[in-house]
């Protein structure tokens, strides 16, 4: 593995922050990544229910897509992504 390389294991913990309006969006081990067929990451799926109880509640999520992923840093992976190119869905 070259020293470029990452664990899932180890990012896992890392902060997902947009620099593009400071959000913080929870530690990636919290939310999904689509990877396509051929093992590429296509997609965050950042959950951004503000309570801790959900039970009642749908769950709301936004789509960012990989391209907006900027940098994976020592305890954080920093995303540029405008409102616009973010996707708002319930489940």
């Amino acid at each position: 593995m070259n020293d470029n390389s990452k664990l899932y294991s180890e990012i896992e913990k890392f902060e997902i922050i947009n620099i593009n309006d400071g959000e913080k969006y929870n530690y990636l081990s919290n939310n999904d990544i689509v990877i396509d067929e051929d093992g590429y990451f296509r997609l965050l799926i950042v959950n951004i229910n503000n309570s801790k109880i959900s039970f009642f509640n749908n769950n709301e999520y936004i789509e960012i897509p990989w391209d907006y992923v900027k940098k994976i840093g020592a305890k954080t992976i920093i995303l540029d992504a405008e409102e616009e190119n973010i996707k708002k869905s319930k489940m």
